[in-house]
C-alpha cells in the first residue's frame, strides 16, 4: 500500500507538471486552479489504471499449472466509470499443480484447493480451502479439516463450467 500512495503522489506531480507547462504556454492566462486540478485528475487516473489493471498484474504472478477457473466483474455506484465499463472484483484459481484424481466404481472423484482473490481497495484478500468434485454427478463439495464433504456446501456445476471442463474433461484453459 505504501507503494501506491507513493505512486499515487508521483501521478499527481505529474499532472500538477503539466498544468505548469500549459499555464507558462498560455503566457499564464489559464487559471491557477488547473494546477491542483491536474494534480488531482493524476492521482484519479493513476487509480483507475491500477483497479483495472489488477487482475492482469495479479493474473501474471500465479505460479506454473494455476488455472483461473471463475472471474467476477462488477460496477460500484461511488466509482461512476464502472456503470459503462465493470472493473474486475475477484477471481477463483485452481491450484493445478495439486489435484488429485481418483478413478472409483462411483467415477472420477478429484480433491483440489481453490483459492478465492477478491479485490478491496488498493489491496486484495486470499481465501482459499480443499475441495472435491464428483465428475458423473458433477457436484462440488467444500471439505472440512478432517477432509470430509459438507453436503450443505453442494453445488452443481454445469458441463460447461471452467472448472468442471479443467478437472473431469481434461481440458487446458
Amino acid at each position: 500500500m505504501f507503494w501506491h500512495l507513493i505512486a499515487a503522489i508521483v501521478a499527481a506531480l505529474a499532472g500538477a507538471g503539466i498544468a505548469l507547462l500549459l499555464r507558462n504556454l498560455s503566457r499564464k492566462k489559464l487559471p491557477k486552479w488547473i494546477v491542483p486540478a491536474f494534480a488531482g485528475l493524476g492521482m484519479l487516473a493513476y487509480t483507475i489504471n491500477y483497479e483495472y489493471t489488477w487482475f492482469e498484474t495479479k493474473q501474471a504472478r500465479l505460479p506454473e499449472g494455476s488455472v483461473i477457473v471463475a472471474s467476477e466483474e462488477g460496477e460500484m455506484l461511488w466509482r461512476p466509470w464502472t456503470m459503462m465499463f465493470p472493473m474486475p472484483l475477484g477471481y477463483t484459481v485452481l491450484d493445478g499443480a495439486n489435484v488429485q484424481v481418483e478413478e472409483t466404481s462411483e467415477g472420477r472423484v478429484a480433491r483440489f484447493v481453490l483459492y478465492r482473490f477478491k479485490k478491496q481497495h488498493l489491496m486484495s484478500t486470499v481465501t482459499s480451502g480443499p475441495h472435491q468434485l464428483l465428475c458423473d454427478e458433477k457436484a462440488l463439495f467444500r471439505l472440512n479439516e478432517a477432509g470430509q464433504a459438507k453436503f450443505e456446501t453442494m453445488t452443481v456445476l454445469d458441463a460447461d463450467a471452467p472448472l468442471y471442463r479443467v478437472i473431469c474433461a481434461g481440458e487446458k484453459l
